[in-house]
């Protein structure tokens, strides 16, 4: 049926449940800080965090003024939060400091059943999968590894790498550009109504779409080809390999 399967990550091929507002979190973060001798207290780190988030993303809307929808580099955050205090921190520090970020936020992660055994199928059948993800790579590409998803893709696509996210559909095309691939060749599936399934849409290729508890509340017309919508993963492959 297609050549080409292009997934989102996290809602569709994987289910997480992630808490990044919680004191338990900015308490650990200040130790970490702490330990660089990068003082702050929970009130002054997160302050700071999140001006430095929101100046990103301002500085990439600037470079980028005709993008939708952008993204930025969350590590370049981390790095200032240690320079704040004086500190220069090595690269590896800084990836260090994001995986714990991850770590501490992450209440549980799982792969959705079914998921290993379509991917399966589509190798066997020589389908080409590709990822696109609104991610953090410091956050996407470890966790990719640990699900034991990494090597099934034939390219990774993640929002941080390319300043751009869904559902912009210059997202997309730098996707389809990359690995020269054909629309009508090729399907995207995923959870968000909009970034995947408005974004496929919006683009020009089909998608299906699979709602799950983490899924945003459909608001308006639900523009996919196919749709699941008891979060039952398994029922993908009759729907869309051949």
């Amino acid at each position: 049926m297609f050549k080409n399967y292009i997934f989102d990550l996290y809602g569709t091929l994987i289910d997480i449940r992630t808490d990044e507002e919680s004191d338990a979190l900015w308490e650990k973060m200040v130790m970490i800080y702490g330990y660089k001798k990068c003082h702050y207290s929970v009130f002054e780190i997160r302050r700071h965090y999140q001006e430095l988030c929101a100046r990103e993303k301002a500085r990439v809307k600037e470079e980028f003024p005709k993008r939708t929808n952008v993204d930025f580099d969350l590590r370049i955050v981390f790095r200032e939060l240690y320079e704040i205090k004086g500190y220069i921190p090595s690269d590896e520090e800084v990836d260090l400091t994001a995986s714990f970020f991850r770590c501490t936020s992450t209440k549980f992660i799982k792969l959705y059943d079914g998921v290993l055994d379509f991917l399966d199928s589509l190798k066997k059948k020589g389908k080409k999968i590709y990822l696109l993800s609104n991610a953090q790579r410091s956050f996407t590409v470890p966790e990719l590894k640990m699900m034991g998803l990494y090597d099934y893709f034939d390219g990774i696509f993640i929002s941080s790498d390319q300043c751009v996210s869904k559902p912009s559909v210059d997202f997309f095309d730098a996707l389809f550009k990359k690995y020269k691939l054909k629309k009508i060749e090729s399907v995207m599936i995923g959870n968000d109504f909009i970034s995947d399934i408005s974004g496929a849409y919006n683009f020009g290729i089909r998608s299906l779409y699979i709602h799950q508890e983490i899924s945003s509340p459909i608001t308006g017309k639900l523009l996919s080809d196919w749709a699941i919508m008891d979060g039952d993963f398994r029922k993908v492959k009759p729907l869309i390999l051949r």
